[in-house]
């Protein structure tokens, strides 16, 4: 039976709307989507709170402390997914993604003392937390999308560095990424999301690998604050004192 042109595009174009994109490990209804999600929520816990202790070391009155949770916790993600077109940014479509950071900011307003008592240098304890968790989530989701492998791996970067930087800018301080005396910070998340890459992209990730990459990107940036590692500097660099 010959249909008419038009009939036959309108048709066509009906199929193709319908024909739903492929499943990402991320999505709802996949395996690790449960996994992906907490490890994503706990991230937001983590950035908050090391957000809402550099606003009460500040002085920050209780806008102030929520305002910046809620930005180191989310920035990193809405850059993200701007970059992927993922629109509006996940953030804006789960009441969950706003209401961790509020809780945390909660956290910090009524107990910051007691967390200052029991863990030195807390902002960047958080820090380095929220930093592992989302370089895995951030990797996870960029290789799922239509992104060069190269690509995936720098939003996996900016997913996990992105709200540190904004936190530390809004509150007048050196972005950790670009201090003079800065530990590795962005190189640990770019290991780390590049081996995630290669795994989702080469159907081999797992839940332990990217809880294992978490760790262990956290741990590298813990150990570098503790012992001082730093990324090579120029040859012949000029000091301070040049």
């Amino acid at each position: 039976m010959h249909l008419h042109p038009i009939v036959h595009d309108l048709l066509a174009a009906g199929l193709v709307a319908a024909t739903p994109p492929p499943p990402s490990i991320a999505d709802p209804g996949t395996g690790l989507a449960s996994l992906e999600r907490g490890l994503e929520l706990l991230g937001l816990f983590v950035f908050a709170v090391s957000g809402g202790m550099l606003a009460v070391r500040k002085g920050f009155e209780v806008v102030g402390v929520t305002a910046l949770a809620g930005v180191t916790a989310l920035g990193g993600g809405v850059i993200r997914d701007l970059v992927l077109g993922d629109t509006p940014p996940r953030a804006f479509r789960d009441v969950a993604y706003l209401l961790v950071p509020l809780g945390a900011a909660i956290v910090v307003f009524l107990g910051h003392s007691v967390i200052t008592r029991h863990l030195h240098r807390s902002v960047l304890v958080f820090d380095a937390a929220g930093l592992g968790l989302f370089t895995v989530t951030g990797a996870v989701k960029a290789a799922t999308y239509p992104t060069t492998a190269i690509g995936a791996v720098l939003l996996a970067v900016v997913t996990a560095v992105g709200g540190g930087i904004l936190r530390d800018v809004l509150a007048n301080d050196p972005p950790q990424l670009f201090q003079a005396n800065s530990r590795l910070y962005s190189i640990p998340a770019a290991v780390g999301g590049a081996i995630v890459v290669a795994a989702v992209r080469n159907d081999w990730y797992t839940g332990v690998l990217g809880a294992g990459v978490a760790v262990a990107v956290c741990a590298v940036r813990l150990a570098a604050l503790q012992f001082g590692w730093r990324a090579p500097m120029p040859l012949r660099a000029p000091t301070a004192a040049d």
